[in-house]
């Protein structure tokens, strides 16, 4: 973490954005007092492409059962 006052931060803000984007966090202080923090944004998730997934849904082979009874199955051969 580093901290620097609001005119550091305004002379080297270039500079501490690449610290930031380096995964670094940065506090600006004002007469010694933190006021903000800076941290790497997010990036937006992306939505799910619902078709491409429907369409590989599609191409697994279907267990003949439903989960359920697979699952419980599977326990009660872990038991055994």
């Amino acid at each position: 973490m580093i901290t620097v006052n609001l005119a550091q931060a305004k002379a080297q803000l270039s500079e501490l954005l690449d610290k930031v984007e380096k995964r670094e966090e940065v506090i600006v202080t004002r007469r010694g007092k933190p006021v903000a923090r800076i941290l790497q944004a997010e990036c937006p998730k992306k939505p799910l492409p619902l078709e491409k997934l429907a369409a590989f849904r599609a191409r697994l082979p279907r267990w003949g059962r439903d989960s359920a009874s697979l699952l419980r199955g599977m326990r009660a051969e872990e038991r055994s």
